[in-house]
C-alpha cells in the first residue's frame, strides 16, 4: 500500500529516488507511464497486469478508450530500481509532466503519482476548495 508524499530531487541524468517506504512493493518491477491531470503514473507489476487485462477488454471502435490506450501504453516505460533506489524517468515522461529537478510522489494505494511540485500545490488548492463535493462522494460509500 502506497500511501503519504514525499519529495525528492530529479539528479542530472534523470533518476529519481524511491521512497524507502515504496520500494518493497515496486521490488518485483514497476511500469511508469503518463498520468491524468499532467502527472506521471507508477504501478506495480501485478496491478500493471491487472489494468491492461481491462482496458484491452475495451471496444477499439470507442474512441475514448482508444484515447486511454495511447495515454496509458504509447509512452510507458518499464522500469528496476537501481541499488540505490533510483528509477530513471526518460526525456519524454519528464517533459510531459513538467518534472525538472524535484519530484513529488504522492502514494494513492495502488500505485504512486509523480508531480511537478507546482502542479501538485494547483491540485492542493483545489482538493481544499472542493470539500463539500468530497462529503458525498463519503455518503455515498457509507461513511
Amino acid at each position: 500500500m502506497f500511501l503519504g508524499s514525499y519529495e525528492h530531487a530529479i539528479d542530472e541524468k534523470g533518476r529519481l529516488a524511491i521512497p524507502a517506504r515504496f520500494r518493497a512493493d515496486l521490488a518485483g518491477g514497476m511500469v511508469l507511464t503518463r498520468g491524468f491531470d499532467r502527472c506521471l503514473l507508477i504501478f506495480p507489476l501485478p496491478y500493471w497486469s491487472d489494468l491492461t487485462r481491462r482496458v484491452s477488454a475495451l471496444s477499439l471502435v470507442d474512441e475514448d478508450a482508444r484515447m486511454l490506450r495511447r495515454l496509458l501504453f504509447a509512452s510507458a516505460s518499464e522500469q528496476e530500481m537501481d541499488r540505490q533506489g533510483r528509477i530513471l524517468l526518460p526525456q519524454n515522461l519528464r517533459e510531459a509532466g513538467g518534472l525538472t529537478d524535484q519530484a513529488l510522489l504522492v502514494g494513492l494505494d495502488a500505485f504512486i503519482e509523480v508531480w511537478a511540485p507546482d502542479r501538485w500545490r494547483e491540485v492542493q488548492q483545489r482538493l481544499e476548495t472542493q470539500g463539500p463535493h468530497f462529503d458525498e462522494q463519503m455518503r455515498k460509500l457509507g461513511i
